[in-house]
């Protein structure tokens, strides 16, 4: 039988006739890869933050429920709103309904929160809320989309892969973008997609909403067919082979991505699996999580891999509440609702940011916190129980990563239906957290179709006050 190297040329042959950037070269670090920097890019200036934890509250938590209290809405409830409402909204709504949570005032920064949130409450000094975020879609595929990948209605690379793309990884042997327990509705993996941006900036999911989080492993993680050695040469005869394509056909993304990302595959055989295994956890860190309560301990351990990830510098890793579709969408019942959401919440994330200070991760680990919208202050349809949708403003907040702790940005009307002081768009918040990674929003572009495209798209500006 005639071998495939009589009729391809070979890989010296193919380097000495191409200048080519191959994708198969970094095979020859591949077979002793340890962890170590290997960043193919790198930030425009100096970063404030190295990597990003995004906690998503799927569903659209209610911020005056939260925290942003209205003195004014706890006076006029069961009164007929007195504003315009918005020209597009998702249900009908009748009158105004006050908060059923008490508010108080907590640390030194005198930060109100609701009494859904006990633990969170106390970790308020190190937190920055920007209450004034607003987007343009009432519905939850186009405003989840919007939040992710900055576009409402095409699809376009997630957050999380544009970091990926301009930062690199620096820990070769793990993703840069991982996603626990993803949902799988309203945009699904759109949300943690790479689109035109090379493969390997794509997100890697630990199981999905609908995975019990103990199961939520990489799939396919060991080969137990062939031995490393074999993969070994397995995947240098496929580099050889992908390599020779490109030199008589010219440059191709999409195979060069695919190459990277089987030799990323290969190389996290051994890291992956002892990143998801939290069985050396002392019991006093399991605790703080909340994995000694059932109720907790779902949350508590997506969180808990989710620090573990960012240890080992994962670029970017999203941490997603949800039961499959929408959490936190109360429509009807939000006084069960919102406290069952809040209770498996409140301490796994207090647990998280403790944990992450304690081991002197939080100063360059930006923690992001919210949903896709907010809810209105008007009751949806004749109960007394229900909020609808609302982009028009609400709350995020921040901790870590070089943002103020204990302070307070922006605001809404006094219901809290619109944005009112210093408004922040999705756009303004994506390219304020691509500053503190030293990413210039402007300049980290890609050329796809005929024109540059990039996470803000032809808007954003930075939030400079939110700085530290």
């Amino acid at each position: 039988m005639t071998s495939v190297s009589t009729f391809l040329p070979s890989r010296r042959d193919a380097l000495s006739q191409s200048a080519l950037g191959f994708g198969f070269l970094a095979l020859a670090d591949l077979l002793n890869a340890a962890d170590t920097p290997s960043t193919t890019k790198g930030p425009h200036f100096k970063p404030r933050a190295k990597r990003v934890i995004f906690l998503f509250m799927k569903g659209g938590p209610s911020h005056i429920d939260t925290f942003d209290p209205k003195p004014q809405l706890d006076r006029d409830d069961g009164k007929p709103y007195p504003g315009q409402r918005p020209r597009v909204v998702f249900a009908k709504t009748g009158n105004l309904l006050k908060s059923p949570w008490k508010f108080a005032k907590y640390g030194e920064s005198g930060t109100p929160v609701s009494e859904l949130f006990p633990n969170v409450a106390k970790c308020v000094d190190d937190m920055c809320f920007v209450h004034s975020l607003h987007g343009t879609n009432p519905a939850h595929g186009g405003a989840a989309m919007k939040l992710h990948t900055g576009s409402e209605n095409f699809v376009r690379p997630s957050m999380g892969a544009w970091i990926a793309y301009g930062l690199g990884t620096e820990n070769q042997n793990l993703p840069a973008f991982v996603t626990v327990c993803p949902t799988l509705a309203h945009g699904g993996v759109t949300n943690w997609g790479s689109a035109f941006l090379p493969a390997a900036c794509q997100g890697v999911p630990l199981g999905n909403a609908s995975t019990p989080v103990e199961q939520a492993k990489v799939r396919y993680i060991e080969n137990t067919h062939l031995s490393r050695d074999a993969q070994k040469k397995q995947l240098a005869l496929l580099a050889e082979i992908n390599g020779d394509h490109l030199a008589r056909s010219g440059p191709d993304g999409a195979l060069e991505g695919r190459i990277d990302s089987f030799e990323l595959a290969f190389r996290m055989q051994k890291a992956m699996p002892e990143a998801e295994d939290i069985s050396k956890e002392t019991d006093a860190t399991r605790k703080l999580y909340g994995l000694d309560d059932p109720i907790t301990a779902q949350f508590g351990r997506q969180c808990l891999l989710a620090r573990r990830l960012a240890e080992r510098d994962v670029r970017f890793v999203q941490v997603t509440h949800s039961d499959g579709m929408v959490q936190w969408d109360q429509h009807g019942d939000l006084r069960k609702g919102h406290a069952k959401n809040a209770r498996e919440v409140d301490k796994p994330i207090a647990g998280l940011l403790a944990d992450l200070k304690g081991r002197g991760l939080l100063k360059d680990t930006l923690v992001l916190w919210g949903g896709e919208f907010g809810r209105t202050p008007t009751v949806e349809g004749g109960g007394n129980d229900g909020r609808d949708h609302n982009p028009e403003g609400f709350t995020i907040w921040m901790a870590g990563g070089g943002v103020k702790p204990g302070f307070h940005y922006g605001a809404t009307d006094e219901y809290g239906w619109y944005a009112a002081e210093n408004k922040v768009h999705v756009h303004d918040l994506h390219a304020t957290m691509l500053a503190l990674l030293g990413l210039d929003h402007e300049k980290l572009t890609f050329k796809h179709a005929g024109r540059d495209f990039r996470l803000t798209d032809v808007h954003g500006q930075v939030v400079k006050e939110l700085f530290a």
